[in-house]
C-alpha cells in the first residue's frame, strides 16, 4: 500500500528512498566483488587485457582516449559523486541537518573518523616507507556496501541509526574528494583548471538564471569534467561539484495545481503540444535535486558501483601472496585503521560532544546503535580502492586491496556481533540502546491540539497516529481499514486532518465541510466512517441523507453546508498541510515524525512499535502511559 493522491509527485523522505536503495544494491556489489575475484584468479591476464584496453574519443584533433578501467573510475564514478553531492544537498535543505546544529556531531565526527585510521595507517607505516604514501586508502567508508551490510546485519536496526551513519558517510566523501584533489594529484596544469573554475562559475549563474532544462546544462558539465581531467585534478570532482549545486525542495502547492491543470487539459484535448506542457509542468513542480537523483542514484548504485567494483577488486589470491600480504605495513595498515580506527574515533566523539555540551550536542540514536555505526563504517571499497589505485602500482596496490577487502568481512564480523548482543538484552535496555533519548525534529505543523483537533483514542497514549486525508480519495479508503485495525491498540490516539484535493476530487471539499458541520453537533466520528464507506456518494442530498442517518439536525446542517460555514476551518488544516510538507492523501505522522513509505498494517505497526520504544526511554521508568504497559 504505496498509493496516493498526489497533488503533483510526491517528495520523498531525504534519506528513506536513499537508504533503500543502497541497501538493496549492496548485494549487486557483492557479486561484482566476488566475480572479479574470480576472474582475476582463473585468468588473470584476460581480467588485465580487459580492462587496459584502450577506448579513444576524438573530434578532430581534440579527444580523449583512456583505457576502460580509467574510464571507469574517472568517468562513470563521476555520476557515483553527482549521487554523493546530490544528497549532501538534500540533507541540508530538507534533512536533519536542516538545523544547523545537528551538523556538529557528524561533521567532527567524519573528520576524526578520517584522521585517526590514516594516524593507525602511519603508525604502522612509520618512517615514512614506500607505502606511506598510499595513507588516503585507509580513511573512506563506502556508503553502498556499508548500509546494505547494515541493513543485512542488523535487524531491527532503527531508522534514525542509518541516518546518522549516513551524515557521517557525507563528510567523509567530501572530505576524500578533497584528498584526491590535492594529494593524489601529482601534475596540475593551471589554464585548464582556470577554465573548468569558468564553467563551474557558468553553472552557478544558469542556476541563478533559474534555468531548468538539462540540455541547456549537459554541456557546461561535460567541458567541466574535460577541464578538470586535462589540469591533472581527478574529474571525479566535478560530479560532487555539480550535485551540491543542485537545491532541493517540497513542491509548492501552486505548482502542483499548475501540474495537475495542465494535465486535465491534456485529457480534454489530447494534443502534442499540451502533451509536452504537462509534462514541462509536472517537472518544473519537482526540485532539481530530485529530478536528478531518480535519473541517476539507480544508474550509480546498480550498475556504476557494482562495475566499479568489477574493474578494480580483482587481485591473485594464495598462500604465499596471503601470508605477504598479511605482514606487509600496507595491508595492516589499511585493516587496522578501518576496523580499529572508525569505532573509536565515531564512539569516541559522539561521548565527548555528548560530555562537553551536557547533552545539548549528541546522537540522535542509542549507544549501541553508534557503535554499530562505527562498526560497520569500517567497510571501505569504493574510494579506498580508488585512491589505492592512485597510490600504488603492483604488488603494493594487490596488498592495498587485499587490507581493503579484509577490514569489509571483519567490519561486517564486528557489525553482527554488536547487534546479536543488543538483541539480547530486555526490552527497556535494547530501546534505550538503539533509540536513545535525543529529542526527534517535529515535521508536524502545528501539533496535534485536542482543543481544535479530532482525535480518537485516549488523550495519554504514548503514540499518536496524524492521517492529512480526503474523503474522495481511493488512497484514504484503502488505508481507513487498517487505521481502523490499528486502533484497537489501547496506547494510541487518531487524529484527522483535511487534505481536500479539489483538482481531482471535486466532492472532497464539501464533504469535508460536511464532516465539520457533523462535528458541530457532536458527530464527526460517525460522519467520518460513512464519508469513508460511502466515497462515490458525496454530493449534498447524499450528504444530508447521512447526517439525518446519524440523528443530526437536517436542516441546521444543510444550511451550514450551502453557507460554506465551516470552510475556514478546512482552510486552517490545508494551511498546515503546507507547513508540514504534505504533498498527498493519505500522509501520516507518528509522534509528530513523517512516516514515508507503505501505509499497510505491518509497516504501520513496526513504525507505531519503534515510537512507542522511543517514547519510553524519553520518559524514563515509571513514567508515562507507554511505561505502564
Amino acid at each position: 500500500m504505496l498509493g496516493r493522491t498526489v497533488w503533483g509527485h510526491e517528495i520523498p523522505a531525504p534519506l528513506r528512498r536513499f537508504l533503500r536503495t543502497e541497501s538493496g544494491s549492496a548485494g549487486v556489489l557483492v557479486a561484482a566483488i566476488v566475480a572479479a575475484l574470480v576472474w582475476a584468479n582463473v585468468d588473470n591476464h584476460s581480467y588485465e587485457a580487459v580492462w587496459h584496453t584502450e577506448l579513444a574519443i576524438r573530434l578532430g584533433d581534440a579527444g580523449v582516449a583512456l583505457d576502460l578501467r580509467s574510464w571507469v573510475n574517472s568517468g562513470l564514478m563521476t555520476l557515483f559523486f553527482l549521487v554523493v553531492g546530490l544528497e549532501a544537498r538534500r540533507e541540508f535543505d530538507l534533512g536533519d541537518l536542516r538545523e544547523r546544529r545537528r551538523f556538529v556531531l557528524p561533521l567532527v565526527a567524519g573528520i576524526v573518523a578520517m584522521i585517526i585510521p590514516v594516524l593507525i595507517y602511519l603508525l604502522v607505516n612509520r618512517g615514512g616507507g614506500p607505502g606511506a604514501h598510499g595513507w588516503g586508502a585507509a580513511m573512506s567508508t563506502d556508503t553502498a556496501l556499508a548500509l546494505g551490510m547494515l541493513a543485512l546485519l542488523g535487524r531491527g536496526v532503527p531508522d534514525q541509526a542509518r541516518v546518522f551513519l549516513l551524515t557521517v558517510f557525507v563528510v567523509d566523501d567530501l572530505i576524500a574528494l578533497v584528498v584526491i584533489a590535492v594529494v593524489y594529484t601529482e601534475d596540475i596544469t593551471v589554464t585548464p583548471l582556470v577554465i573548468g573554475v569558468a564553467l563551474f562559475l557558468a553553472l552557478l549563474g544558469l542556476r541563478a538564471l533559474g534555468v531548468r532544462h538539462g540540455f541547456v546544462y549537459a554541456p557546461f558539465c561535460i567541458a567541466l569534467w574535460g577541464a578538470l581531467l586535462a589540469s591533472g585534478v581527478d574529474p571525479v570532482v566535478a560530479g560532487l561539484l555539480i550535485g551540491l549545486t543542485a537545491t532541493a525542495y517540497s513542491p509548492a502547492r501552486g505548482a502542483l495545481e499548475t501540474a495537475s491543470g495542465l494535465f486535465k487539459l491534456f485529457r480534454e484535448q489530447p494534443t502534442a503540444e499540451l502533451a509536452r506542457s504537462a509534462t514541462r509542468g509536472l517537472t518544473l513542480a519537482l526540485s532539481p535535486n530530485d529530478r536528478l537523483q531518480r535519473m541517476y542514484h539507480p544508474w550509480s548504485s546498480y550498475v556504476i558501483v557494482p562495475l566499479f567494483g568489477l574493474a578494480n577488486a580483482g587481485i591473485m589470491i594464495d598462500g604465499g601472496f596471503l601470508a605477504r600480504a598479511f605482514t606487509s605495513p600496507v595491508t595492516l595498515g589499511i585493516l587496522l585503521g578501518y576496523v580499529v580506527g572508525k569505532p573509536i574515533a565515531i564512539l569516541g566523539v559522539s561521548g565527548l560532544l555528548t560530555w562537553l555540551t551536557r547533552g545539548r550536542i549528541r546522537p540522535a540514536v542509542g549507544w549501541a546503535s553508534v557503535l554499530g555505526s562505527g562498526t560497520i563504517a569500517g567497510v571501505g571499497f569504493t574510494l579506498s580502492l580508488l585512491i589505492a589505485t592512485l597510490a600504488f602500482e603492483g604488488p603494493q596496490l594487490a596488498e592495498a586491496k587485499i587490507g581493503v577487502l579484509s577490514a569489509t568481512i571483519v567490519a561486517a564480523l564486528l557489525t553482527w556481533g554488536v547487534y546479536r548482543i543488543t538483541a539480547s538484552l530486555p526490552k527497556p535496555l535494547r530501546a534505550r540502546a538503539l533509540f536513545g533519548d535525543a529529542d526527534q525534529l517535529v515535521d508536524l505543523v502545528p501539533p496535534v491540539n485536542p482543543e481544535h483537533d479530532h482525535i480518537r483514542g485516549p488523550a495519554d497514549a504514548s503514540v499518536t497516529l496524524v492521517e492529512y486525508g480526503d474523503f474522495q480519495c481511493p488512497y484514504c479508503g484503502q488505508a481507513e481499514p487498517v487505521v481502523r485495525e490499528l486502533l484497537t491498540d489501547a496506547d494510541l490516539r487518531y487524529v484527522w486532518r483535511h487534505l481536500p484535493l479539489t483538482d481531482v476530487h471535486p466532492q472532497a471539499q464539501l464533504a469535508a465541510e460536511a464532516s465539520e458541520a457533523a462535528a458541530a453537533q457532536g458527530a464527526f466520528w460517525q460522519m467520518h466512517d460513512l464519508l469513508m464507506d460511502h466515497q462515490d456518494k458525496l454530493v449534498t442530498a447524499d450528504l444530508v441523507r447521512y447526517a439525518g442517518e446519524i440523528g443530526l439536525d437536517q436542516k441546521r446542517f444543510r444550511d451550514e453546508l450551502l453557507e460554506n460555514v465551516y470552510a475556514v476551518r478546512i482552510d486552517h488544516h490545508i494551511e498546515s498541510a503546507d507547513l508540514s510538507g504534505v504533498s498527498g492523501t493519505p500522509t501520516f505522522f507518528i509522534n509528530d515524525k513523517r512516516h514515508y513509505g507503505a501505509y499497510d498494517i505491518g509497516t504501520l505497526t513496526r513504525a507505531i512499535k519503534a515510537a512507542r520504544a522511543r517514547a519510553r526511554v524519553r520518559a524514563g521508568p515509571g513514567r508515562g502511559r507507554g511505561d505502564r504497559r
